[in-house]
């Protein structure tokens, strides 16, 4: 479910993906009151990506802000050419754990729904993952943020160790 509104249909800035909607309720004195959170992931497909939780009255007003608030939370991942991750990863965050692994071209995404979501939003087409104990959306989501946070390119460790990537890589 993309939510991309743009004026003269010209290409959208951001992948904007819906991982999850929740509809919750409280009980007060005159009867129930519901509302609704949204769990939203954006990306720009070229290694950006973030995610944000919006909640309001409607389903509507959640989605936007939760746009909102994952445009303030963007973070670089670092990719490897043909549209994988440098090097096996595994993210952890409360519960959730999600291992993430680099896959040949032509692969596709081997993924779960809240997972697929953030690979499709950040550019990697080609990726095997797989959620650990927790199955929970929101967890999941942050788990992988997390582990695609820890990434490092060829070029990074390099810089670290004072070499050149030749030298690392070859």
């Amino acid at each position: 479910m993309a939510y991309n509104k743009t004026p003269n249909n010209e290409a959208p800035e951001f992948i904007e993906k819906v991982v999850y909607l929740n509809r919750v309720s409280k009980t007060v004195k005159g009867g129930r009151v519901m509302k609704f959170s949204a769990l939203v992931v954006v990306g720009d497909g070229k290694g950006t990506v973030g995610y944000g939780l919006g909640k309001a009255a409607e389903v509507s007003e959640a989605i936007i802000k939760g746009i909102a608030d994952a445009k303030k939370n963007m973070v670089k991942v670092a990719l490897a050419p043909h549209g994988t991750i440098p090097h096996d990863v595994i993210g952890i965050f409360g519960a959730g754990t999600v291992m993430l692994k680099p896959a040949p071209e032509g692969t596709g995404v081997i993924a779960g729904g809240a997972v697929r979501a953030v690979m499709e939003a950040v550019g990697i087409h080609n990726i095997c993952a797989k959620c650990l104990r927790s199955n929970n959306p929101q967890n999941v989501v942050k788990a992988t943020m997390e582990g695609l946070k820890s990434l490092r390119s060829p070029e990074q460790i390099a810089a670290i160790r004072g070499k050149s990537v030749e030298q690392i890589v070859g």
